[in-house]
């Protein structure tokens, strides 16, 4: 077994066994276990220890390099293809996370399935389940007579062996939590852990041309457990959304480096697994048999797709401490918005409760909100409906402006093609040419959206 210390994360400085205070800086639980000699071992890859990322290369300048494309392998689910740029890169490194019992590994499980029909080798390595238990999933999910190889291992230098020997196209572990290698004392899901498995398992995934999956779990606040650094290692991170009692899951790219970011897949949990919903817009916008005041529709993009979501709010009475709770959105930038709206158009909710919410469990970060927020909040507090067919984007400043949004043109197409009929927008993003079916209103501030939709009203 290899000699471990201890080392501090604030002052690098270290100690032989672990402290509660470093002795260095005197920072209080800092000291992590890490190797002290990592000279050949058991672990093929760590001899020496980073020969598996640094090949012996001369430097070359950029004009010099060939530079071709990659090669995907389609995962047979749509959607789990948009999220990943196209397919699954040999050699790359996945990292998925989210709430327990969201689809981490329903959703893998159909993935390699659906690779293994496509005549490529596929390896599921489970930490947290029995063979036994990962085949009742299968039955559960239709995957009959399925030739997906398992190994339930949790021990990283058998599971490196094992993928050396299969050389799968695609492996995937779950999860790098439950994985401990013989070289670190400190037991599995430590953060000394978690990193040096995974850099193991990146290293072996680039020498051998594996692309490897790894399942995470995520922490209260739902960030990755374990360190950071876990996310800066792999080649793309994904993150399971959706609350657990709704049918629908969105799964959001963070990072990638084959593809865009802030590209979202959506899914709907069956009986027979997930499967991908090809128009994702009609699960975020509610059915009214009638127009209802404070909902306001907003084309908001996710990655490279525009989706239509229905923004609802409540505005009502509140006491001598009003409050302000939105539900997908930004609550500091809805605290914003309504400063604004006090300020540059005379609609005061000092003393009121306000509620937003974005519906269908969507998470929206793009200020292009803000505008359908505004209108929202305002036919609630009037107790007045938008008209039907009615929707808004763009981005509200300090002094009252309605900034343009990014690719107004798309979201304009995708709304008309929805069949809606009236969109207020800023004048930035006024088309040229004439949307067929949609009446657009072009704006400059806030007071002439709202003036533009008493018009309208």
């Amino acid at each position: 077994m290899a000699k471990t210390i201890f080392t501090c994360t604030e002052c690098a400085g270290t100690s032989p066994r672990w402290l509660g205070k470093c002795p260095a800086c005197g920072a209080w639980n800092t000291l992590i276990e890490a190797q002290a000699d990592a000279g050949p071992g058991r672990n093929r890859y760590a001899a020496p220890r980073f020969s598996g990322l640094a090949q012996g290369q001369a430097v070359m300048p950029l004009s010099a390099i060939k530079a071709s494309e990659v090669q995907r392998s389609p995962s047979g689910i749509g959607e789990l293809d948009r999220v990943l740029g196209g397919g699954i890169v040999a050699g790359g490194v996945v990292l998925i996370g989210g709430d327990p019992g969201i689809g981490k590994s329903t959703l893998l499980l159909q993935a390699l399935d659906a690779l293994q029909r496509a005549n490529l080798p596929t390896l599921y390595v489970t930490g947290e389940e029995s063979g036994a238990q990962v085949a009742l999933r299968s039955r559960r999910l239709g995957l009959e007579h399925s030739q997906v190889n398992v190994l339930a291992e949790i021990q990283l230098e058998k599971i490196l062996s094992a993928v050396d020997s299969m050389r799968p196209a695609v492996a995937v572990i779950d999860s790098i939590q439950t994985v401990y290698s013989e070289q670190l004392t400190s037991a599995p899901g430590s953060v000394a852990q978690v990193r040096e498995c995974a850099a193991h398992l990146t290293r072996a995934a680039k020498a051998l041309g594996v692309a490897i999956v790894l399942v995470g779990h995520v922490t209260k606040e739902g960030a990755l457990a374990g360190p950071r650094v876990l996310e800066h290692m792999v080649d793309t991170v994904l993150y399971f959304e959706g609350d657990t009692h709704s049918p629908f899951r969105l799964v959001r790219a963070v990072k990638n480096r084959f593809g865009a970011v802030n590209e979202i897949g959506v899914f709907a949990m069956t009986e027979k697994g997930l499967k991908g919903v090809s128009n994702p817009s009609a699960i975020f916008l509610s059915q009214h048999s009638e127009p209802v005041a404070g909902s306001c529709v907003l084309v908001t993009l996710e990655g490279t797709r525009p989706l239509l979501v229905e923004i609802q709010a409540l505005v009502d009475s509140g006491g001598p401490s009003p409050r302000r709770l939105s539900v997908g959105l930004d609550r500091d930038r809805l605290a914003m918005l309504l400063a604004v709206l006090h300020r540059h158009a005379g609609v005061a909710c000092m003393d009121q409760d306000v509620f937003v919410n974005a519906v269908g469990g969507v998470r929206i970060s793009e200020p292009a909100a803000d505008l359908a927020v505004l209108l929202s909040i305002t036919s609630s507090l009037r107790g007045k409906a938008l008209p039907r067919g009615f929707l808004a984007f763009g981005e509200v400043g300090l002094a009252g402006e309605v900034r343009p949004a990014p690719r107004g043109q798309e979201r304009l197409k995708e709304a008309a093609k929805l069949g809606f009929c009236t969109a207020v927008v800023p004048r930035a993003n006024a088309p040229k040419k004439p949307v067929p079916g949609l009446s657009i209103h072009a704006v400059e501030r806030v007071e002439e959206a709202l003036d533009v939709v008493r018009g309208l009203g």
